[in-house]
């Protein structure tokens, strides 16, 4: 039997959970990565009233990924959007059983002036 990633596993789960769900991540073959959709989510889900963006990862990066998406630039305007973002980390138990380990980022709101800072439009842009 194939190995299951913490993709497949994340897919499985949320399905289960009752979303709707689709891998939004992608393979860049010019720079050889991989590209998550505002550079964190690799899976989108949505339910009645609710957007939700997976960050997989195995159990033991949960903290590292926590922290580089807290981070991240574009974490603002997703929060704001509205979009949940959740980080599912994965790993075996002793008895051989897939455990999951599940953090919601959430950030504390930002104030006018630091939100100005990160539009991306020049004044010029904006007053056209």
């Amino acid at each position: 039997m194939a190995k299951l990633s913490p993709t497949q596993l994340s897919l499985k789960l949320m399905r289960e959970r009752g979303y709707l769900c689709q891998v939004v991540e992608h393979w860049n073959p010019f720079a050889k990565i991989r590209q998550d959709l505002f550079g964190f989510i690799d899976v989108l889900c949505i339910k009645e009233g609710e957007v939700v963006g997976v960050q997989c990862t195995s159990r033991p990066h949960v903290s590292t990924r926590y922290n580089k998406i807290k981070d991240h630039d574009n974490i603002w305007w997703v929060l704001d959007s509205g979009i949940r973002v959740l980080i599912q980390g994965w790993a075996k138990n002793k008895s051989g059983r897939w455990e999951m380990r599940e953090v919601e980022v959430k950030i504390e709101p930002m104030q006018e002036n630091e939100i100005d800072d990160l539009n991306p439009l020049t004044d010029a842009e904006e007053s056209a």
